[in-house]
């Protein structure tokens, strides 16, 4: 972990440079520190982005976005640590879509959601690589 999941309406799909945003987005994740150590396991981090294809935004109006984005991490990290993920990955959110957001109607958004290892199962080689 961390993974982050970008939601986006599928009329950005031309404009959002998605592709960049994810690299832009990782290596934002894997720069997050506390105590002067790692936040986040570099093998651990996955950002991806899903275009929806149908969707309605406020009154339906085809110029108006969307891009939500949920972080999904394992349990234990600070509230603080957790502000500052959100903070820095919020922010290139924003800096990225700031020419979009001049233009049309847009709505960006974020959350971060804990779980517990109990509910999770993993099969992974990448940590070790990263050792």
């Amino acid at each position: 972990m961390p993974h982050l999941t970008l939601e986006y309406s599928a009329n950005l799909q031309d404009t959002g440079d998605f592709g960049t945003l994810c690299q832009q987005l990782a290596q934002t994740l894997i720069a997050q520190q506390a105590d002067g150590k790692a936040v986040y396991p570099i093998g651990g981090v996955r950002v991806r982005a899903l275009a929806a294809l149908d969707y309605c935004i406020a009154d339906g109006r085809p110029d108006a976005a969307f891009v939500h984005a949920t972080l999904k991490i394992g349990a234990g990290r600070s509230n603080d640590t957790q502000k500052r993920t959100g903070d820095a990955l919020f922010e290139v959110m924003k800096n990225h879509f700031a020419a979009i957001y001049q233009q049309t109607g847009l709505a960006l958004s974020l959350e971060i959601n804990e779980f517990s290892e109990s509910g999770s199962w993993k099969h992974n080689n990448l940590h070790a690589r990263f050792r």
